[in-house]
């Protein structure tokens, strides 16, 4: 331990440098803690983990004996581009570089259990990931990939049920039979909820899917992992590390309970559980994470009195963030991710993927997708970093934050626990309030510039040029997926079809037999996503969520600000002109990601707009009636999943027709630099990409209502 003269001396040489108090130079984190400069043995007093070794409970220093020193965390790049055709090609040649296993993104349409065909997701085939809408999809999909050999991790949550049949399917008709099929199923519908929203069905049928899943997998497919309990979606969506890391917990432990309420035995599915983690910048922080979730799990899964040690252990795949990516002077984002990288692979991930410089902007290009695959090639290759395992134990400033963020963490799953479990507090809204407060409250950070993003709100380019970019032909991809739906059913037999959709339907009502066992034999007749979907939804319905907005986050951050003040005045001075200026904040297609919708429509009720929060989901024409029925001024549609181009003119078209052409329409989100003169062209007044300030977009918001006033 330090002396107490010691630190005395430190600190007093420490102050004379600074001519201030030591404590002036704390770090106050999001997550409450705070981080001091200096740590010493003393900060380690009371830790009761730290003689432990890696492969023993409780797993800090890893779940294996010899982490990356006996073999290197598996290379899992997170793709999917258009069609089944497209995305094979990808595979493979990623697999030839290198690759160690396959990781699918699946289109909004697919992941909302619709087909291709369906009206409402005509913006939405073949954007952010492959159209799948049959076996026939799924075929090829993994053609010339060998399922005996190659580990296959799927995305997938909403239409969770079709998707594994397929794929179940596509094994057996490739000569690989199911238990020989080993990846993983994302099947975690509680963080769809909270944050994601690529949900179907309410809460308690979708806990019985997923608990179908969990009891076919683990009779059936003993190489197959049923669910990957994720808190990358809730970082991405604004939560601080230890929220990540209590509510990723807290569900972990809902989906044991809904495996053993079905009779399992707990290590007969609990080995198979895992989990995937997002890894921002908080480069220490984000290595201690995965150190304290591995701490935490351990300690419930004792609660279940497992026999098997594998039953205790947290396994995880981790994913560089996409929200620490910028558009502005993109190539920073190539440094973003090796920093990224390097922190997953301290912190011990199994598994891990690495963000393409250019996701801030579009889907990847050959060319980025590279550079981000090459990226975790040379830390495994080149740095050294898999020759120790578990090299940052004994550090007294990681321990101290692996157990600070334990103790943090498991605060929060107590109070989830109290509210009766995470089901409930999903119901209550608790997690997702949370979580929209912490994002908003970043959101200020960012645009005051007390959290500094290279090349956004300090040291930023002038003048730079826009980069390449990957573009969807969302038109020509919808009609090659329909081609080959009518393909299908022309040649299946519709009876045999007829037959294994009613029997979904009746398990369904039932609660009787087992919801995925049904649809493979459906998947085999070749009945097609949007079917097997629809045979659940006639019993359990849609999940329809109510639109709720956080307030006093982001303008508290800004209280006395002389910028946030002049806008108030000009809003004030509006008012008295011609009332309250109203703004709808749109979300349109299958896109549920809503964390900039969610803080857009947060901040803009604070800067002192009207603010009516759309429901997820709308067509344009769906949105066109609410602005017209709530008389806005403006409808702002936020975009993160490339359909801005299809949606935003229709929307534009809709409100022509409804004779609201007054009606001023913008859009924010993920939107290339490339596509902003054709939104333009097409009606749209501004647009908003990625890094814009709140308050700069709430000048331009007034501006053009004023501009629209006076030209009345």
């Amino acid at each position: 331990m330090s002396s107490e003269k010691t630190i005395k001396d430190w600190q007093a040489l420490a102050e004379k440098e600074l001519k201030r108090p030591v404590e002036t130079i704390t770090w106050h984190t999001p997550e409450g803690i705070d981080v001091k400069p200096l740590y010493t043995a003393d900060d380690l007093a009371g830790i009761d983990y730290l003689g432990s070794l890696p492969g023993f409970a409780p797993f800090v220093r890893g779940p294996r004996a010899t982490m990356y020193a006996g073999r290197p965390w598996t290379i899992r790049q997170y793709a999917g581009f258009s069609t089944a055709e497209e995305s094979n090609a990808f595979y493979r040649k990623a697999l030839a570089a290198g690759q160690q296993g396959v990781s699918v993104a699946f289109d909004l349409a697919t992941h909302r259990g619709y087909d291709s065909d369906h009206p409402r997701v005509v913006g939405d085939v073949g954007k952010a990931g492959v159209a799948i809408d049959s076996v026939e999809d799924m075929k090829i999909l993994f053609d010339g990939i060998p399922l005996e050999n190659i580990s296959v991790s799927m995305t997938m949550n909403g239409a969770v049920i079709p998707i594994l049949a397929n794929f179940i399917v596509t094994g057996e008709e490739q000569g690989v039979s199911r238990d020989k099929l080993s990846g993983t199923i994302q099947n975690d519908i509680l963080k769809e909820f909270m944050v994601r929203n690529t949900y179907i069905y309410p809460p308690e049928p979708s806990m019985r899917i997923i608990a179908d899943i969990i009891e076919y997998t683990a009779k059936e497919m003993p190489k197959f992992n049923s669910i990957s309990i994720s808190g990358y979606h809730m970082q991405e969506a604004g939560a601080t590390l230890v929220q990540e890391l209590a509510f990723t917990l807290a569900d972990g432990r809902e989906y044991v309970r809904a495996a053993l309420a079905k009779g399992l035995d707990v290590d007969a599915f609990a080995g198979r559980l895992s989990f995937f983690f997002a890894i921002g910048m908080n480069f220490f922080m984000e290595a201690a994470k995965l150190r304290a979730a591995r701490l935490l799990w351990t300690r419930i899964m004792q609660e279940f009195e497992p026999k098997k040690a594998s039953s205790l252990m947290l396994r995880t795949h981790c994913q560089t963030s996409g929200v620490s990516l910028q558009e502005q002077d993109p190539y920073n984002n190539v440094i973003r991710t090796a920093y990224e990288a390097l922190s997953a692979a301290l912190g011990g991930t199994q598994s891990l993927h690495t963000n393409a410089l250019d996701e801030a902007i579009a889907l990847p290009t050959e060319f980025s997708a590279r550079i981000a695959r090459n990226t975790q090639l040379i830390l495994q290759n080149e740095t050294g970093v898999t020759k120790v395992v578990d090299p940052l134990a004994g550090s007294y400033y990681v321990e101290s934050l692996t157990n600070e963020l334990a103790e943090k963490a498991w605060a929060l799953i107590e109070e989830v626990e109290s509210l009766g479990g995470m089901t409930k507090a999903v119901d209550d809204g608790l997690p997702k309030r949370l979580i929209e407060e912490a994002a908003t409250r970043r959101q200020a950070a960012v645009d005051k510039g007390d959290e500094v993003i290279v090349g956004v709100n300090k040291f930023r380019l002038e003048n730079e040029e826009p980069i390449d970019i990957l573009d969807i032909d969302n038109t020509a991809v919808r009609a090659s997926q329909i081609k080959r739906i009518e393909q299908t059913r022309r040649q299946r037999d519709p009876k045999a079809v007829e037959t294994a959709l009613a029997r979904i339907t009746e398990f369904a009502r039932s609660g009787e037999g087992n919801l995925l066992e049904a649809a493979v034999d459906a998947a085999r007749a070749r009945a097609t996503v949007g079917e097997i979907s629809d045979a659940m939804r006639v019993v359990y319905g849609d999940h329809a969520a109510t639109p709720k907005v956080v307030h006093d986050i982001y303008g508290k951050a800004y209280e006395g600000d002389p910028e946030m003040q002049m806008l108030s005045g000009r809003l004030d001075e509006y008012a008295k002109k011609a009332g309250k200026p109203r703004i709808m904040v749109a979300k349109l297609g299958q896109d549920g990601h809503d964390r900039g919708a969610k803080v857009i429509a947060s901040a803009f009720g604070d800067i002192g707009f009207d603010v009516v929060a759309g429901p997820l989901f709308q067509t344009p024409e769906e949105a066109a009636d609410l602005a017209v029925a709530e008389k806005v001024q403006v409808v702002g549609m936020s975009s993160l999943a490339a359909g801005h181009k299809t949606l935003a003119p229709q929307l534009v078209e809709a409100l022509k027709a409804r004779g609201a052409k007054d009606v001023i329409v913008v859009v924010g989100g993920v939107i290339p630099r490339q596509d902003y003169d054709y939104l333009m062209q097409h009606g749209v007044s501004a647009v908003f990409g990625p890094g814009t300030n709140v308050l700069e977009a709430a000048r331009t918001v007034l501006d053009l209502i004023e501009g629209r006033l006076r030209n009345a």
